[in-house]
């Protein structure tokens, strides 16, 4: 499937660049959820892995509250107007809605794209500052706020067969400092309880929708 994506991309670059239109045209590749090596199509993707880690240093994947499941690639291209670089900007695919609506022009009406934020500068580059919270869905909902990360407690397994993936599913709740745990190996629940009762707190009000 990869080696399909990867050569369809190719064709769709090539076409822009025939036609001459690549310098009119914002090009996004990106993806909807983690890795996911075994979801049930007999393509001997496990057999073939080869050492090869999906999710890179990241844990869970798809169906998974970690990382591995809601952090995606995106690779935006642009030429004559964005310039090649990396950006740690946090972001998310709803503020496409509220950016691109600014990036043509037009106004969006009150109460239109209530979840999106004009995010285009980060987009484009202009800018390495994105969100300063994002909230996160796996099964669970999950918020980001800088680099802390707050799981909320949820019952259910912790760990699918089928897929081989962590799903981040703990009736305590979950909380990781990524700026130093990327991986989310320590789980910071139990030693940062204040923290954790101001994230939940935070993430119940984005749910009910209270400012």
């Amino acid at each position: 499937m990869i080696l399909q994506f990867d050569w369809s991309v190719g064709e769709i670059v090539a076409a822009l660049s025939r036609l001459h239109l690549a310098d009119n045209t914002l090009l996004i590749v990106t993806s909807d959820n983690g890795p996911v090596v075994d979801d049930g199509y007999q393509d001997q993707a496990i057999q073939k892995l080869d050492g090869h880690r999906p999710a890179g240093p990241l844990r869970g994947g798809k169906y998974s509250a970690f990382e591995g499941g809601t952090r995606i690639p995106f690779i935006l291209r642009w030429p004559g107007h964005v310039k090649a670089d990396v950006s740690d900007a946090l972001v998310c695919q709803i503020d496409f809605l509220a950016s691109f609506a600014k990036l043509a022009g037009l106004k969006l009406n009150a109460g239109e794209a209530r979840d999106s934020m004009d995010m285009l500068s980060a987009f484009l580059g202009e800018s390495k500052k994105g969100r300063s919270e994002l909230v996160e869905h796996a099964g669970a909902l999950a918020l980001r706020k800088g680099q802390q990360k707050y799981i909320e407690p949820r019952k259910g397994p912790k760990f699918l067969p089928a897929t081989r993936t962590e799903t981040g599913n703990d009736p305590d709740g979950l909380m990781f400092e990524l700026g130093s745990d990327l991986g989310e190996t320590n789980n910071l629940a139990r030693t940062n309880s204040e923290s954790m009762k101001e994230l939940g707190h935070e993430l119940q009000k984005i749910r009910t929708g209270r400012d």
